[in-house]
């Protein structure tokens, strides 16, 4: 499974990192969205890997968000 945020349209409404708090946290510069450092692909704040753990919560997150911005594919 891979993660994917659309950070230029994030509503930084929590929805995410309440959810999947061992994925997504808030970003203290901007206050938008992003993967925890751990999971990031290659770096990127917006994109990552999961671990199996997270794969549920990952995709209630995707789910939930109110401007569907969370994109995941497998």
């Amino acid at each position: 499974m891979q993660v994917k945020i659309d950070r230029k349209e994030c509503t930084s409404c929590g929805s995410c990192w309440d959810t999947c708090p061992g994925l997504f946290e808030e970003n203290k510069n901007d206050s938008f969205s992003q993967i925890i450092e751990h999971y990031r692909i290659h770096g990127s704040i917006a994109e990552g890997i999961p671990a199996p753990e997270f794969e549920d919560c990952a995709a209630e997150a995707s789910d939930s968000c109110p401007v569907q911005i969370i994109e995941i594919t497998e």
